[in-house]
């Protein structure tokens, strides 16, 4: 059974996914979320995948957080960061981090990974490539203890 689950997490992570490519595509990804912050599991790529899914007062702190952050820091006129399989109903999102953006659309062999997966689906190691920095582990903890 729990084959069962990383296979599907897996197939659901390398399907296909759209970006909220401009800001407003963003806020509006964000509000569907608001409004079904139940059932959302919130992967850190690079720390250990979570086991339960957060409170629905976690994940609305983690959007707000997360919102911030993408904000300050992508400094582009642009979103385009982040991916949903559907935006008008999302079961798994990727967050790009914009301090590690390398070729995220386009073609390459060796994509980076999203710095966050939101999912239904109970996450499972993606086995990042290179250690979370230190500055978004600090992040991430102060954010969820």
């Amino acid at each position: 059974m729990q084959e069962q689950a990383h296979s599907d997490y897996l197939q659901a992570f390398r399907g296909s996914f759209t970006s909220a490519l401009r800001w407003h595509h963003l806020d509006d990804l964000w509000q569907r979320l608001r409004e079904a912050p139940e059932g959302w599991y919130v992967y850190a790529v690079g720390e250990a995948p979570p086991t339960e899914v957060l409170s629905a007062e976690d994940f609305l702190s983690f959007l707000e957080e997360v919102d911030k952050l993408l904000r300050e820091e992508h400094e582009e006129d642009y979103c385009g960061i982040v991916y949903a399989d559907d935006l008008k109903e999302p079961t798994m999102i990727k967050i790009y981090d914009p301090n590690n953006l390398g070729v995220v659309c386009g073609f390459s062999d060796n994509p980076p990974l999203p710095g966050w997966v939101l999912s239904h689906i109970p996450p499972v190691n993606l086995r990042a490539d290179r250690p979370l920095p230190n500055n978004r582990k600090r992040w991430w903890r102060r954010l969820l203890g």
